[in-house]
């Protein structure tokens, strides 16, 4: 097996939300919200929704922090280009969202298309005041 960096390491984006920020009460109710945003958008095709959380916390050896609630991921693809085999491994994208006592926790990997990352900064940005 060959191991190669792909046009770098991909930075994480982050968006701490206060839920007095946010009419959304619950990590469903904001992935709700983003699968919203994945149908409506012109590329973007949803994919499934993976609960982290459930899966984790049914593991004998499983651990989860006490100060998590809920973890769930969206899981999508954009789908523009397919310029060579490897990119298959950075794909398809996800969003993580994470319920805290006091606000949500939004994270996604840098997508190797700005495009991509535009998209999914804004309905991240999105979740505050909804």
């Amino acid at each position: 097996m060959k191991q190669s960096l792909q046009q770098s390491e991909y930075a994480i984006f982050s968006l701490e939300v206060d839920k007095t920020e946010t009419r959304c009460h619950s990590v469903d109710e904001i992935i709700e919200y983003l699968k919203t945003c994945i149908d409506e958008h012109s590329t973007a095709r949803f994919i499934a929704l993976y609960d982290h959380y459930a899966h984790t916390i049914a593991l004998p050896e499983g651990q989860v922090s006490d100060e998590i609630r809920g973890a769930k991921h969206i899981i999508f693809c954009f789908g523009i280009t397919l310029p060579d085999p490897l990119m298959m491994a950075v794909r398809p994208r996800s969003i993580g969202v994470v319920e805290l006592a006091d606000r949500f926790s939004i994270t996604f990997l840098e997508a190797p298309m700005p495009v991509a990352n535009v998209a999914m900064e804004k309905w991240a940005q999105g979740i505050c005041n909804r």
